[in-house]
């Protein structure tokens, strides 16, 4: 699959993630386009079911993918204005791995957050 531009990929079954990536559309610039998992070809994006299901993802025309906080960043690098300021700090060695834990944070409590319900919560890995 030949991508035109940057696609974010998030989990269409939960709630939260819908209610964020419709913000993102909402008020982040465009050149970029957000798909539910559920709906895209996992396998021609070089994705796999469970690496969706556990995080956004970022993929760009290049077929390069980023995941979790750092797929947050590219889509605030994307945005532009301010945003890219933010997104540039969370690309930063010193503020990578603290982005990162704030994401797994939010993600793995995304059932507990505005918008979410019981049907967000992540399977536990095993």
């Amino acid at each position: 699959m030949r991508l035109s531009e940057p696609l974010l990929v998030f989990d269409g079954d939960c709630a939260f993630c819908s209610s964020c990536a419709r913000a993102a559309e909402r008020f982040l610039a465009g050149g970029w386009t957000a798909r539910p998992y559920q709906f895209a070809d996992l396998a021609e994006l070089g994705l796999t079911e469970e690496r969706a299901r556990y995080e956004v993802l970022w993929v760009t025309p290049a077929g390069e993918v980023y995941g979790g906080a750092q797929a947050v960043a590219k889509l605030l690098l994307r945005a532009g204005g301010a945003w890219a300021y933010l997104g540039g700090a969370m690309r930063l060695a010193p503020v990578r791995p603290l982005a990162a834990a704030v994401y797994r944070l939010v993600a793995r409590h995304r059932d507990r957050m505005p918008g979410g319900s019981a049907a967000c919560a992540l399977p536990r890995r095993g």
